[in-house]
């Protein structure tokens, strides 16, 4: 699988201080590439050297073997941003057929596009007036009717009901099939798990990690165990291999390393415990190990 993506070594300050500290990543043709971090992990700084609009101080970034910032390469990729504002006296219609104008298609390249986005009824509104949902639509449109190499995608579902997010997933999964690739950031870290083949998660401008969702997760041995109960969760936080206690009303959630002592300690604790349950650990739990090694 070759790489329509790759990032070497690159390093990127802002005065003093280290936005990226020698970062690799690649994205594969037909691959889709989480990328996650809690804020100031250097994911905005990441995602501009790749969409062309900063270069790197350090190191390289290449979609299909060329430099973003040229305008031929850009032609290549494909961008959904978190949020967008169009001009307010275009069109749907014209703001897609623009975008395949720009990209070297015709502007029939258009019609098939939002047809698959199910834009068609939509094609004489002014994007301006959209709901918040439809306007990522048209975003979409615009990335994919150039037929792009590299989808770039930042927190592309917000706004989006979980009918409309599992259509767009759709969507980048037949694209996906065609070949293109996909690099996606997100706080959403189970639809993440979801969609990723890899996850590269990112904190203080350094990768901590990047690997499948599965072996991530595989390398935390910790487990959450879920219960209704009467205790307080100063009295739960005290309890044996207890990491954190989090809850909403009676209902908490342990996570633990000592999942049978805990359990022996709450049924002993609290014979009015119930819908008792314990998990594995998920995507969420395996980055917040990651980062509390790295803060320690």
């Amino acid at each position: 699988m070759g790489s329509v993506l790759e990032v070497r070594g690159v390093r990127h300050r802002y005065g003093a201080t280290p936005a990226l500290d020698g970062v690799d990543l690649a994205v594969g043709a037909g691959e889709c590439v989480a990328l996650l971090g809690p804020n100031g992990a250097g994911k905005t700084t990441l995602v501009e050297l790749v969409v062309g609009l900063l270069h790197a101080q350090r190191g390289t970034v290449r979609i299909g073997g060329g430099d973003p910032r040229k305008p031929l390469v850009r032609k290549q990729l494909g961008v959904v941003q978190q949020s967008i504002g169009f001009p307010s006296a275009l069109k749907v219609g014209e703001l897609v057929a623009g975008a395949a104008v720009r990209g070297g298609f015709p502007r029939s390249a258009a019609a098939p596009v939002l047809a698959e986005l199910g834009l068609t009824d939509l094609v004489r509104r002014r994007a301006a007036k959209l709901s918040g949902g439809q306007q990522q639509r048209v975003q979409l449109a615009m990335a994919l009717v150039t037929e792009p190499a590299l989808l770039v995608l930042d927190e592309p579902t917000n706004g989006l009901d979980v009918a409309a997010r599992r259509r767009f997933w759709q969507v980048l999964a037949d694209r996906r099939a065609r070949g293109a690739g996909v690099l996606v950031t997100t706080h959403l870290i189970e639809e993440a798990a979801a969609v990723a083949d890899r996850v590269v998660v990112l904190n203080r401008g350094r990768v901590l990690a990047a690997d499948s969702p599965d072996a991530l997760t595989a390398r935390l041995s910790d487990r959450t165990v879920i219960a209704r109960t009467a205790l307080d969760s100063a009295e739960l936080g005290r309890m044996p291999g207890v990491v954190s206690v989090a809850g909403d009303g009676d209902l908490v959630r342990l996570r633990t390393r000592e999942p049978e002592a805990l359990l022996r300690h709450l049924l002993g604790a609290d014979p009015t415990l119930s819908d008792l349950r314990v998990e594995g650990a998920g995507l969420e739990e395996a980055l917040i190990g990651l980062t509390e090694e790295v803060a320690a």
